[in-house]
């Protein structure tokens, strides 16, 4: 599919959506709804991958702790699911914009017969002015919240596969810190951000650290993964810190921003 200049990916994380206490962060939500509605009305087609869905269920369901076991998550995922698009759709009302939810499995997108679908259902949403909203499903799917290698990673590989499904341009991955950092910034006070990598090497992810947030399930691995998938396609992949969901204008314009992951150019 050819990439189209206009369209945009965006990729919210748990640590986003949800503040220390591991309560759901309103003002996250609401400050996104504003800046991508505003975007959308500069002329972009905006998609947004959310995570969150299980840290939310476990707030809603009044959980001491995050649930341990596969059909406690599931049941906070089905339960979180629901709050965070009853949270979106009222946001999103608010600058008059439709939202439409999209939950995939792995097996989505193994499919040629799947993915051709879902080609057709994101391009016919976005024809008519409406903004995808994507997540794992979680709630019948045990790949991402069992398996020790998960597939999409707190949903960083699953925003590369949407970029790249819907032929985006740039995909925006808003993490818990500034950028790709030369060594954990969380452990190292000398550690320094990189602005830009060309090539996502053997020596990259030597670089990069291991789990991500305590609220959160990807690192920085799988945002490096995520950004290798989408750069081989063309697409310029953008990690950068959630708490500053402004810098999306920024970003937009070709300003420099946390860390450029350049794409291919075809």
């Amino acid at each position: 599919m050819q990439n189209r200049p206009n369209r945009i990916v965006v990729k919210v994380g748990t640590s986003t959506l949800t503040n220390e206490n591991g309560k759901s962060n309103l003002r996250a939500f609401e400050k996104l709804a504003l800046t991508l509605s505003d975007v959308q009305n500069l002329g972009y087609d905006v998609i947004l991958v959310s995570s969150g869905a299980i840290a939310v269920g476990t707030n809603k369901m009044r959980l001491s702790k995050r649930p341990e076991t596969l059909r406690e998550k599931q049941a906070a995922a089905a339960v979180g699911q629901s709050s965070i698009m009853f949270f979106y759709d009222k946001f999103f009302s608010d600058y008059n914009k439709t939202v439409a939810q999209i939950l995939l499995n792995a097996e989505d997108i193994k499919q040629e017969e799947k993915k051709e679908n879902l080609t057709n259902t994101f391009d016919t949403l976005l024809s008519m002015g409406i903004i995808p909203i994507v997540n794992e499903n979680d709630s019948v799917s045990y790949t991402e919240i069992e398996s020790i290698e998960r597939l999409f990673g707190d949903n960083d590989m699953l925003s590369a596969v949407v970029a790249v499904l819907c032929g985006a341009s740039k995909l925006v991955i808003f993490s818990d810190i500034d950028g790709f950092y030369d060594k954990d910034p969380r452990l190292y006070v000398d550690a320094k951000l990189i602005e830009r990598v060309d090539a996502v090497t053997e020596e990259t992810y030597a670089l990069a650290g291991g789990a991500g947030s305590r609220r959160g399930t990807g690192g920085m691995k799988t945002k490096l993964q995520a950004a290798s998938l989408a750069t081989a396609q063309g697409i310029d992949t953008i990690i950068t810190n959630g708490n500053n969901i402004g810098s999306l204008y920024d970003i937009v314009e070709g300003k420099p921003v946390g860390t450029l992951f350049s794409g291919l150019t075809k």
